[in-house]
């Protein structure tokens, strides 16, 4: 599944109005099942040169759709349904696996805490945990 957004080079999404820029992508920003669709509509904008199209996928989910989940996502993957991430809630805090349900938008983080982005890594490549 693939969905396309315009968004300018400052980071925000195109609203519904064709105006304004949302700093998250949400229900109100425009979107567009093809590449073609999106560039019809870029071409009617000013300043077009400032604004790109992005394509989204389940693996950005996170970054886009999942608003509860919050710090730096250092790695995604798709298993069983569910998007699992690598998080590191704040700058320096200790990362965290955290799982996206697609299907509910519930997000999940799970209480087991890694000093190092290696350690969370192993336990994310390895999906030893449970996912429920």
């Amino acid at each position: 599944m693939k969905i396309y957004a315009l968004q300018s080079l400052a980071g925000g999404f195109l609203d519904e109005d064709l105006k304004h820029f949302n700093k998250e992508f949400d229900d109100w920003c425009v979107q567009f099942e093809s590449m073609e669709d999106a560039q019809l509509v870029l071409d009617t904008l000013n300043k077009k040169e400032r604004i790109k199209i992005v394509e989204i996928t389940p693996l950005s989910y996170p970054k886009y759709f999942f608003h509860k989940l919050k710090g730096i996502i250092h790695a995604t993957r798709e298993y069983d349904g569910k998007i699992i991430c690598v998080v590191e809630p704040q700058m320096g805090e200790s990362f965290r696996i955290a799982i996206c349900d697609l299907q509910t938008k519930n997000v999940k983080v799970l209480k087991t805490r890694y000093k190092s982005a290696i350690a969370a890594e192993g336990a994310f490549a390895n999906l030893t945990f449970d996912l429920r």
